[in-house]
């Protein structure tokens, strides 16, 4: 079935690369959901995930006939997905963009309202310690961890040499661990 996805993916690439917005669309419709919550992780603000979203699928539209995949793991994903880790940080440095973590919500935008105020208050304590992260660590854990992309995907997403993946890996967990140790701690 995942080959099937693909090849239909690379017929809509090739078609969007000839000019066909209504391909390009249906690749908007099959990589929307993941681009949000890539660039929501990034910067843990619904409203800026889908300002950075559109940058990101406008930027891949104008950009897409410079597509080339060289290998099997440059593939139009971490191509797209590189885009919008971009796209986030440039929203992140931007002056408009100053992310207050104490206004924040404490649940994730599709959280259900059942969700248990310990729960709420779990996740709004991971997504500071994530947000605290150093911008290059808090990116390869997004890509890591809440995608689940493979070292050399994430190393060619964001076009840096293997061993830096997995050193900045290392950081941005280790930094978790301190910042929610009394969090976790079981007593």
């Amino acid at each position: 079935m995942n080959q099937v996805v693909e090849v239909n993916e690379t017929h809509l690439l090739t078609q969007a690369q000839r000019g066909d917005r209504a391909a390009f669309s249906e690749l908007v419709c099959l990589y929307h959901s993941r681009v949000i919550n890539i660039v929501y992780r990034m910067c843990g603000d619904a409203g800026l995930a889908e300002d950075a979203a559109q940058v990101a699928f406008l930027k891949a539209w104008l950009r897409l006939a410079q597509f080339k995949p060289a290998t099997e793991h440059n593939t139009f994903r971490s191509w797209l997905y590189r885009i919008a880790v971009n796209a986030a940080l440039d929203i992140l440095r931007s002056e408009k963009a100053q992310v207050d973590i104490e206004q924040m919500p404490l649940s994730a935008p599709d959280a259900g309202l059942d969700a248990g105020l310990e729960r709420q208050e779990l996740v709004g304590q991971v997504r500071q310690a994530v947000l605290a992260l150093p911008e290059a660590s808090r990116a390869v854990l997004v890509l890591k961890e809440y995608e689940g992309l493979s070292y050399r995907e994430i190393a060619e997403t964001l076009e840096i040499p293997l061993g830096t993946v997995m050193s900045r890996l290392n950081y941005a967990r280790n930094q978790l661990a301190l910042r929610l140790r009394s969090v976790l701690e079981v007593t």
